[in-house]
């Protein structure tokens, strides 16, 4: 596909559990901008089942078909987070664009790589977590633009993603709780995205984490009986501090230092208030992370009020936005803004939280100042 073809071409890698919930269900949704010809998925029987479900024509098993065939534009990786950079490298070398599921590499360095790869063959690489064209956060991104809440001082977000056995999750949830993943890199990346986005790259992070539980037993669904390790801490808490990027009414010649709060587990099961908060001198915003249909709530003016959001799934993440983003840069030969550099930040954050968890410090996260958070700077430790 060119700048100004009619679709996409997708083959979609990976029919897990995100796979069927997220993104096979809706991608009649983005129909005037892509197609998926073809599904892939660990066993031949299980993305023949797949394919036929959903009216796909074709499917494989492994990712080789996808990344050789001509009639593939762009491959979808929705790949467990190991495979990651194997199926996005593969893709990119074989000349196809992009989306994959978050993280984008499982470090700094081999997202790096797979930035550069994209680059030097003119291709689209588009990566999760796409909060940043969700409805809500589109609608948010315009209330701080607009200055109604003031300088903004400080922020709380969370993030909890369940806690095991997860019910009615179709996949191996193992990958899940590996060392290189857990809720820090699964779920802590949503309010990181959103966090950087609204009011700039982060500076420094201070963290700390704990393990609740050492294995479980899953309970249904194809690794029913199992005993899943928990190797990594599944209860995060991390301090962010933002620079404030331009136009979010912030005072003129001052760069403002944002301290944000996150909360990212796998140990809990709901909140009370809001997934994420902005507090400005003048007003307050909250909203969601990932329910698309959940009003804003600003308080300015001495009172709280609603805000509708524009939505087009009826509720929860609506990741299908992401794809039809990827469809839309190709298309138009524009610079995607789910790109890596994005990907690459939010990664750095990641390690940096890592780090002061090992040492008992706060982090300095070297990052850019331009929209794009373009930078190659490595992390660098700091005194508290």
């Amino acid at each position: 596909m060119t700048a100004g073809s009619p679709r996409l071409r997708l083959a979609v890698i990976g029919v897990g559990d995100v796979a069927q919930r997220d993104y096979l269900p809706e991608v009649h949704r983005i129909a005037d901008v892509a197609e998926i010809v073809m599904v892939c998925g660990r066993g031949e029987d299980r993305a023949r089942e797949v394919a036929g479900r959903f009216g796909v024509a074709r499917s494989a098993a492994g990712y080789q078909r996808a990344v050789e065939t001509d009639d593939v534009d762009a491959v979808v990786n929705l790949t467990p987070p190991g495979a990651h950079v194997e199926v996005t490298m593969a893709a990119l070398r074989a000349g196809k664009h992009v989306y994959t599921e978050k993280p984008l590499a499982p470090s700094v360095a081999d997202a790096i790589m797979l930035r550069d790869e994209a680059a030097r063959r003119g291709l689209t690489l588009v990566c999760a977590p796409s909060v940043m064209v969700f409805p809500q956060l589109v609608a948010a991104s315009e209330v701080v633009a607009s200055g109604r809440l003031g300088p903004i001082y400080a922020s709380r977000a969370v993030a909890f993603g369940g806690v095991p056995p997860w019910a009615g999750y179709i996949s191996d949830p193992s990958p899940y709780f590996r060392p290189s993943t857990g809720p820090l890199v699964d779920m802590g990346v949503y309010p990181v995205h959103a966090l950087a986005g609204l009011l700039g790259p982060v500076r420094r992070v201070a963290a700390m984490s704990t393990r609740t539980r050492h294995s479980f037993a899953v309970t249904e669904g194809p690794a029913r009986g199992m005993t899943v390790p928990v190797e990594v801490d599944d209860n995060w808490q991390l301090i962010l501090e933002c620079g404030t990027g331009t136009g979010s009414g912030q005072r003129t010649g001052r760069r403002t230092r944002v301290l944000a709060s996150i909360q990212a587990n796998f140990c809990a099961v709901a909140a009370a208030g809001p997934e994420c908060e902005l507090f400005g001198e003048h007003g307050t915003l909250a909203f969601d992370l990932l329910d698309v249909a959940a009003p804003l709530k600003l308080y300015a003016g001495n009172e709280w009020t609603e805000q509708a959001v524009a939505h087009e799934r009826a509720g929860g993440p609506d990741h299908i936005l992401g794809i039809r983003h990827l469809a839309e840069c190709v298309r138009s030969g524009s610079q995607p803004l789910l790109g890596p550099d994005r990907a690459i930040h939010v990664l750095e954050v990641l390690e940096a939280a890592r780090a002061s968890v090992r040492e008992g410090r706060t982090i300095e996260v070297r990052a850019g100042d331009d929209p794009a958070m373009r930078h190659n700077d490595p992390v660098k430790e700091t005194s508290p």
